[in-house]
């Protein structure tokens, strides 16, 4: 089975990422359904999509619980069964797996899958708080912990171990927004230079706000099937051809070291094996950004260069669009955005965009196989996808 399609996508769509007012989550959803549907015009979605599991955080930013049905009808997908999956930031990466798993079955032979989350319609303090339920409640939020209070807890002993610098976390701040710049549907469509990052305020040193992703609307919506079925459905089709998928200890202080998350490279281990590729073979990466520190320590994790060498890694220009490895096209969530329910599949998309040659100006030349980089929480959860264009 090494380096065989386990599914392959269609299709994917996205809405536009940002401070999304008088909308609902579920208009979100139909917002990025529609924008996969009209790429894949051979496709009845209310009769030839079979299931649905979307990815979703919180009921708390819209009081609102069973969301998986709300969000699938306003797509369209009616009577098809809907799942929703939550595994914090993780949550539509796990809810591909879901995916994966339902296709290889033989369970079904098309279904949606997709994440979403509406988190602006509450102030920064409550969002503050909401995220902060994904961490551990007695022995971390009970003590006035939030996810900006533990990255940056990594950070300092990746700074104190390896001699990483503010000034290589900021260029991955820089890098990023230089990316979804170029990005259309991106939160933040502005470049920053290292000096506006440096002195931007302080959040959790060392960690600032130019530093941490943003609170974002938004969704994002991949659609899977077998791949024998591909191409009598789309001309532009891309492989999942390696997963995985691991934990580690939810709380911080019971890990083996804070400069690893070892759900990550874990995940990737099994990834790598299953698709049969090695991390010099990758062409093309969404990284998990929620931190610039996430971003240095998951070059690490995935093999891009050797443990504590991700902050000059970044110095080398190796992950800049023009580099040997380009990481985060999109803008990574630093830039287009953290809606974190959404977070797993518009990685997704922006592979889609890239294998198939659709990535308009963030166009990596020829890019043929694809990693994505998924965390929940603090690293609790860690998601790796690899893919290969057709």
């Amino acid at each position: 089975m090494r380096g065989k399609p386990l599914a392959t996508i269609i299709s994917a769509g996205l809405s536009k990422f940002g401070r999304r007012e008088g909308v609902y989550a579920r208009e979100l959803f139909a917002e990025a359904a529609l924008s996969a549907f009209h790429r894949v015009e051979k496709l009845d979605p209310s009769k030839d999509i079979k299931a649905a599991f979307i990815g979703q955080m919180s009921e708390a930013y819209e009081h609102q619980a069973h969301t998986a049905p709300i969000a699938a009808s306003w797509a369209g997908i009616f009577p098809a069964p809907a799942m929703r999956i939550e595994n914090a930031c993780a949550s539509s990466g796990s809810a591909l797996r879901c995916g994966i798993m339902a296709i290889m079955s033989g369970l079904y032979d098309i279904v949606l899958v997709g994440g979403v989350e509406k988190m602006t319609n509450q102030p920064t303090p409550e969002v503050t708080g909401i995220l902060a339920t994904a961490s551990d409640y007695p022995f971390e939020q009970w003590n006035g912990m939030t996810f900006p209070g533990l990255f940056a807890l990594m950070a300092t002993v990746h700074m104190h171990e390896y001699g990483t610098t503010e000034e290589q976390m900021a260029a991955v701040a820089v890098k990023n927004h230089k990316n979804g710049a170029l990005n259309p549907n991106a939160h933040m469509q502005k470049e920053v230079s290292m000096d506006e990052v440096l002195k931007s305020r302080l959040v959790s040193w060392p960690l600032k706000l130019y530093d941490c992703s943003l609170i974002t609307d938004g969704a994002s919506v991949v659609i899977l099937t077998k791949p024998k079925l591909a191409k009598k459905l789309s001309d532009n089709y891309v492989h999942i051809i390696g997963t995985g998928q691991a934990q580690d200890t939810f709380c911080l202080h019971e890990r083996e070291s804070l400069t690893t998350v070892k759900a990550a490279k874990t995940a990737a281990q099994e990834a790598y094996k299953m698709a049969d590729v090695r991390p010099k073979d990758i062409n093309v990466a969404e990284l998990h950004d929620c931190f610039t520190i996430a971003e240095i320590i998951g070059y690490e994790d995935l093999g891009f260069c050797r443990p504590g060498q991700g902050g000059k890694y970044v110095e080398s220009g190796a992950p800049d669009l023009k580099g040997s490895m380009p990481v985060n096209t999109s803008g990574g969530l630093k830039s287009k955005g953290h809606p974190v329910g959404a977070t797993g599949t518009a990685q997704i998309h922006e592979l889609y965009l890239q294998l198939t040659d659709q990535a308009d100006r963030r166009q990596v030349k020829d890019a043929k196989i694809g990693l994505a980089h998924n965390l929940g929480g603090s690293g609790a959860t860690g998601v790796v996808h690899i893919l290969k264009g057709s």
